[in-house]
């Protein structure tokens, strides 16, 4: 028989990395990710941001919980910085420049703790951040020096690293085919072979509700939704220091990314689990978009791709055991906020896997605000 480990973490995106890690040792593991590589779908498609505003209020707790390790990790977790600052602007028309205002207010009555404040801008004074913003279209702006960009590759490898450092083991293209519970574990089969654990936990973004039902449970309505993302060149501009724009209610936002402009239409499309590409249609819109707020001509894309964002029906995320299938943990629906939040919630779910007390950067939450239980039926 094979042997059995504590825990299966299924999932090598960086919730599971981010368990695997926070883990440090205290139960064997073993990580199964059905691709070739770690961090294939939503973590390595991420628009890569760290900002503590303009969340839930559970969010941003969770992203509070995250700023400490994000911004002084432990010694030798990573050789650069996982945070860079970049800045967020955000901007409105005409027609939104009161409701611009009103956030703005809120921001300032309502920050977050040890954030510095909000800036009311002029239109001349948001052209100074962003000189291709159009003046005709830009009625009122802000700006949020509390946004960071995030190096997700190296925040992921310093998980993988720091696990397997504890003895976590990790297996790529791994896909779980089935299971049954015998004598206390689970027997599990996968592409790999088979894998045996006491308790696997479900970290497999948008796939957890149809992996659940391989494992004798019922689907808590956790679905991915696609977000589109284009890149284009933008000659004659200096983009290194431009902060990232915002469109007040998100209608769109972009960022500048490897030499060139990241824009995406912020689309949120409900779709099946699948290795997501961009529509046509969702291209379409992000050019335009970026068009129609700046004086750029956008003649051709560069690149455009596509990512998952997996949300519960209450957009928090899903974390704990499950009250219907013994040995089945929960980690899934962190939706557009999984980088950002990953200290937070690893920490967390690692505390529940060991039995432990929630260590000090998450010793305010309540579980319970998280567990399975309020959407099993």
């Amino acid at each position: 028989m094979s042997e059995v480990h504590d825990i299966a973490i299924i999932g090598g995106g960086i919730t599971g990395a981010a368990l695997a890690y926070f883990l440090q040792g205290r139960r064997s593991v073993v990580l199964l990710e059905q691709e070739s590589a770690l961090g294939f779908h939503s973590t390595g498609r991420s628009a890569a941001e760290f900002t503590r505003r303009f969340h839930s209020p559970e969010v941003g707790q969770l992203t509070q919980a995250s700023a400490g390790f994000m911004m002084t990790p432990l010694p030798g977790f990573a050789e650069i910085d996982l945070l860079r600052p970049r800045g967020n602007l955000l901007i409105a028309d005409a027609e939104k420049a009161d409701h611009l205002r009103a956030v703005y207010d809120h921001e300032c009555a309502n920050a977050p703790k040890d954030t510095p404040p909000v800036e009311f801008l002029s239109v001349d004074q948001a052209m100074e951040k962003v000189p291709f913003l159009d003046p005709g279209w830009v009625n009122a702006a802000f700006y949020d020096p509390d946004c960071w960009d995030v190096e997700v590759e190296t925040l992921l490898q310093g998980y993988v690293r720091g696990a397997k450092a504890q003895g976590a083991e990790f297996q790529q293209r791994a896909t779980v085919t089935g299971a049954t519970r015998e004598n206390g574990h689970w027997v599990i089969e996968t592409s790999a072979g088979e894998m045996c654990a006491k308790t696997v936990v479900n970290a497999s973004g948008g796939w957890a509700d149809p992996l659940a039902k391989i494992f004798g449970a019922n689907a808590l309505g956790i679905i991915p939704h696609r977000r589109t993302a284009i890149s284009v060149k933008v000659p004659g501009h200096e983009l290194t220091h431009i902060p990232e724009v915002n469109e007040i209610d998100e209608l769109f936002y972009f960022k500048p990314d490897a030499g060139q402009l990241m824009v995406s239409p912020a689309d949120e499309t409900p779709v099946d689990p699948h290795d997501a590409w961009p529509e046509e249609l969702d291209v379409a819109y992000a050019a335009h978009y970026l068009g129609e707020c700046t004086t750029l001509e956008v003649t051709h894309v560069a690149h455009s791709w596509a990512g998952l964002r997996t949300f519960a029906p209450d957009r928090l995320p899903v974390i704990g055991f499950s009250e219907q299938v013994e040995g089945l943990f929960w980690l899934a629906g962190v939706g557009g906020y999984g980088i950002q939040t990953s200290p937070a919630v690893g920490q967390i779910a690692a505390a529940l896997l060991s039995e432990a007390p929630l260590p000090h950067p998450v010793a305010d939450f309540d579980p319970r605000l998280f567990s399975p239980s309020r959407l099993e039926r």
